[in-house]
């Protein structure tokens, strides 16, 4: 329908400008009105029997439909062109703790473009309004629950919070009454934690709008195999599949009996940041967590083909890019960044689920 409506809005132009350029050439006064006429009747043919057509109107739909999946997929590219300003506080000794870190996207012609928006509270609050979030990972995950709660709750409810946030080792679980927003945070240090909770959602048919996972950094340290860790990432995809078939299968039941609605989950993979490894605590942090090691998870995490770019369901937040670019002032232990950075990774997370749903705030 949209297509044919296009093509008509393209015949009207037709047919007003073009005579008025032959008219610019000097042809006869009845050679234009002739061929105006035949070029009317025919264009208003074609838009009335378009719709009987069915190739045509496919084409025109497909081109349209293309040319939408194309601005997405190219947006998604640049989502992490973030650029930082580091400076000293004024008056504050030189760790750390006493720059102050902001951050904006780059000004490239393709950024301006996408539009990227920092999101305050209330569109925020708007975009997750009734969702069901769940972020599973280790310490790099739940900085991540800790920056999204920074950008919903006011200061008082989040003071209220740290106390069970920062619980080591442990589930946090809560909802936001106030925009009907549940997010639970589950503790998966290893990867084999994530393919336990994939299976359990697709045991309890229960699905998530919004999902961010990631794990690496302890099975760097205490396994050190990233052979191992790359067999780990495909048992993975393995069940992010079968959850997402699952999820699938139920999403078009509820179709065919109009039932219920269903959203379809939009999934994150949770990169790992720069290791700086001068600055890691432990003897040990600093032989397994080299520069090198990490290369080689790096490696088998692509070969997974877990993440969109590779041919898999998972959109990457890059935490290495955005952590090097904000640099070692931005960091105590050389693993565990500033708050600004897991904030700019929501954002980049928040922007790729407008485009996603092509929604604009």
């Amino acid at each position: 329908m949209v297509g044919a409506v296009q093509f008509g809005v393209l015949a009207a132009c037709i047919v007003l400008f073009v005579p008025m350029i032959l008219a610019g050439w000097h042809l006869s006064r009845n050679k234009m009105l002739f061929f105006s006429g035949a070029l009317f009747i025919t264009l208003a043919v074609g838009v009335h029997l378009t719709p009987y057509f069915p190739s045509i109107t496919n084409i025109i739909s497909s081109l349209s439909s293309t040319v939408v999946l194309d601005n997405r997929t190219s947006c998604l590219s640049f989502l992490h062109e973030i650029v930082w300003d580091v400076k000293p506080i004024k008056g504050g000794s030189l760790d750390s703790l006493n720059f102050e870190k902001s951050w904006s996207w780059s000004k490239s012609t393709p950024v301006i473009t996408c539009g990227f928006q920092k999101l305050g509270r209330k569109d925020a609050s708007d975009l997750l309004n009734g969702s069901w979030i769940v972020v599973a990972g280790d310490s790099q995950a739940r900085l991540v629950v800790v920056s999204l709660l920074n950008l919903v709750l006011d200061p008082v409810e989040m003071e209220s919070i740290q106390g069970d946030l920062f619980k080591r080792h442990s589930n946090y679980a809560t909802v936001i009454e106030e925009i009907g927003v549940k997010l639970d945070f589950i503790w998966a240090p290893y990867t084999e934690n994530l393919t336990t909770y994939l299976m359990q959602l697709k045991h309890d048919r229960r699905y998530p709008d919004v999902l961010v996972m990631g794990s690496g950094l302890w099975h760097m340290l205490h396994v050190t195999d990233s052979l191992d860790y790359g067999l780990s990432l495909r048992s993975v995809k393995k069940s992010l599949l079968s959850f997402a078939s699952i999820y699938s299968e139920y999403e078009t039941a509820g179709s065919a009996t109009g039932s219920f609605s269903v959203r379809s989950p939009h999934m994150f993979w949770l990169g790992m940041p720069v290791l700086i490894n001068s600055m890691l605590n432990t003897e040990e942090k600093r032989e397994k967590m080299n520069e090198v090691i990490q290369a080689s998870y790096e490696k088998k995490l692509y070969e997974s083909k877990l993440l969109r770019q590779s041919g898999g369901p998972l959109v990457l937040l890059d935490i290495k890019l955005l952590s090097r670019n904000c640099g070692a002032k931005c960091t105590v232990d050389g693993m565990h960044y500033d708050t600004a950075v897991y904030e700019a990774a929501i954002h980049v997370m928040f922007n790729a689920l407008l485009i996603e749903s092509q929604q604009r705030l």
